[in-house]
């Protein structure tokens, strides 16, 4: 099998999806699909819906409903609310990423298992990517199921190392 990976650091959060604790995980991982259903993300979709939204700037928009989200943040430390995400089980760090596929530094998988897992990823907005992942090999899992929003983020993070990357070897020449 070949696979192309390049080198990207991320961490990873990640427990082993068995066939009781999937439904679990399953629930956390829908949950964060709804990432825009926040009061401000469903008011924002309703205004594009009806075309409120057409004169306005889509870039100017998307940081004040950003910044929204940062004061609802605020907000709910101040109060001491947490937002619960479930404990898993490994922490690790990816070392290479990939458009399908990511490795990790450690041997921590198990051939052929389904692990669920969530990716604390350096984009705009900041969030967690929840993941579901089969292992090909004790570093090396598939990407199985992410969100769509989720996987064209990642995939421009890819193409994003990727440029890092030739542009560091042109650079050594």
């Amino acid at each position: 099998m070949n696979i192309r990976l390049i080198k990207a650091p991320l961490n990873l959060r990640f427990s082993y999806a068995d066939k009781d604790r999937y439904p679990v995980f399953k629930r956390e991982f829908d949950k964060l699909s709804e990432y825009d259903e926040d009061p401000v993300g469903q008011w924002l979709k309703m205004a594009k819906a009806r075309g409120e939204t057409k004169e306005s700037d889509q870039v100017m928009l998307t940081l004040i409903v950003e910044l929204h989200r940062k004061i609802d943040e605020i907000t709910k430390i101040l109060k001491n609310e947490k937002t619960e995400m479930l404990k898993l089980d490994y922490d690790s760090k990816i070392d290479e990423i990939g458009f399908e596929h990511f490795k990790i530094e450690e041997e921590l998988f198990e051939k052929e298992k389904i692990y669920y897992g969530r990716i604390p990823m350096p984009i705009f907005p900041k969030r967690e990517v929840a993941i579901f992942f089969k292992a090909i090999d004790k570093q090396i899992a598939k990407i199985e199921m992410m969100h769509e929003r989720d996987r064209q983020d990642w995939n421009s993070y890819v193409a994003a190392r990727e440029r890092v990357m030739i542009r560091e070897r042109k650079a050594k020449r």
